[in-house]
């Protein structure tokens, strides 16, 4: 049984799935040469498990691993109906430490955290974190980080949240200051929400730039903030709500001055394979914009195409949906069914 919250997108409830990519974008593409796919590890496992999971990936041909950076499940739960007596007490492992082990036991793939919350960390904490696990990794890093957006972590912790406009203009400001610090040999910032004085960091990253993914959907500040900042966006949804997306991006880039095609595009939708379209539509219903990655394996191959022609550079695939157990051979048939 499946704990799915329905929520939906705004834009993408009114799309008519295919007719809009069909009309502008041609013929799909049918293979997907120079097209990531990486693994999205659950941190409510055992370290043994996640590693299990993510050397297991870089095994059998995938290019990335992400992991989710929170310190509590929220109070409905993530991904299939687990016995925590409390939904919040579901065992979650801190990413930034996970990446750091990670980076040793997983030699070739690129890895980052999808996404941190820019309410954990000063962003100068951060910089430095991220530095240190770009070294560890050899220069694999990716800096996955978001505006924040869970409200009971940040309660029951004694986090500031903020409104949305608060925690916008605070991620605005966070982005600059890492942009800063991983450039320069001393950041002056003085924001609303954060001030450095001549302040260092070193070692710098070894990739310059270290990049930086913002993941998100906000049409008036979060796309305009990857528009300034982001060398990569990530986002949840299907073809045609990530072609909506694009375009808003697109626009946004031409008012900051900026080349749209210098930022790479990634989605996500939660794996789920079903022997029958009728099942993969009643799914769909139930989990709205997180059902990207819903259906049989025709129709997920048809979806990964349509991203491809959307300009989606990398397709996430979480192992939300099913159990450690389930979880390699999810994997692998994923690969050999629907991408290879």
């Amino acid at each position: 049984m499946l704990a799915f919250v329905a929520l939906r997108s705004n834009k993408g409830d009114h799309l008519n799935h295919g007719s809009v990519l069909a009309a502008t974008c041609g013929e799909l593409p049918a293979t997907f040469t120079g097209m990531r796919f990486s693994y999205w590890a659950n941190a409510g496992q055992t370290w043994s498990e996640l590693l299990q999971g993510c050397q297991h990936a870089e095994a059998t041909g995938w290019d990335g691993i992400w992991v989710p950076d929170h310190f509590m499940p929220p109070p409905e739960g993530y991904g299939p109906e687990k016995d925590y007596g409390s939904p919040e007490m579901g065992t979650i492992l801190e990413a930034w430490t996970m990446l750091a082990a990670l980076a040793v036991a997983v030699p070739r793939l690129r890895l980052g955290a999808m996404v941190s919350g820019n309410t954990y960390r000063h962003p100068a904490v951060l910089a430095n974190m991220a530095a240190t696990v770009d070294h560890i990794s050899g220069g694999r890093l990716v800096v996955g980080i978001g505006a924040g957006w869970q409200e009971n972590e940040h309660r029951r912790y004694g986090l500031e949240l903020g409104s949305v406009a608060e925690r916008s203009d605070r991620f605005e400001e966070a982005c600059e200051i890492l942009t800063m610090l991983f450039s320069q040999d001393r950041t002056t910032f003085r924001g609303e929400y954060y001030q450095l004085d001549e302040a260092p960091m070193e070692p710098k990253p070894l990739q310059s730039p270290l990049p930086l993914l913002i993941g998100g959907g906000g049409e008036k500040r979060t796309l305009r903030t990857v528009a300034r900042f982001a060398t990569e966006w990530n986002c949840w949804g299907p073809p045609e709500e990530i072609h909506h997306k694009i375009s808003v991006l697109e626009r946004h880039c031409e008012e900051v001055g900026r080349d749209p095609a210098e930022i790479q595009k990634s989605a996500v939708g939660v794996l789920i394979f079903t022997e029958t379209e009728e099942k993969a539509a009643e799914l769909k219903e139930q989990m709205g914009y997180r059902s990207g990655l819903v259906g049989t394996p025709a129709q997920l191959r048809q979806v990964v195409a349509e991203y491809a022609a959307v300009g989606v550079d990398e397709v996430l695939v979480p192992d939300f949906a099913f159990s450690t157990g389930e979880r390699n051979d999810n994997l692998d048939r994923f690969r050999a069914e629907v991408v290879d």
